[in-house]
């Protein structure tokens, strides 16, 4: 493994993290937040957070995990959009 390889899941889990501390500031309206027909957002602590990313690192290249992770990222900010947090 080269050492470049490490840093990019690195930058990876930050943008992933990043992605999941930042869509707290989404703010949005919808007509569906009047049906309440959107899924709650699990809040995680911080400490869990980090130990997500530590374990996201560890993860191969390309790996589909980090795929799916990047995928529920977006899911968990637009959950947000429509709860209006």
């Amino acid at each position: 493994m080269t050492r470049n390889g490490g840093c990019s899941r690195r930058r990876r889990a930050a943008l992933v993290l990043a992605t999941i501390w930042l869509s707290g500031c989404t703010m949005g309206a919808s007509d569906v937040v009047s049906l309440g027909a959107y899924p709650p957002a699990v809040e995680y602590s911080r400490e869990f957070q980090a130990r997500a990313a530590e374990e996201l690192a560890l993860l191969p290249e390309g790996s589909a995990v980090a795929e799916i992770l990047a995928d529920y990222a977006v899911m968990r900010e637009q959950a947000r959009a429509c709860d209006g947090r």
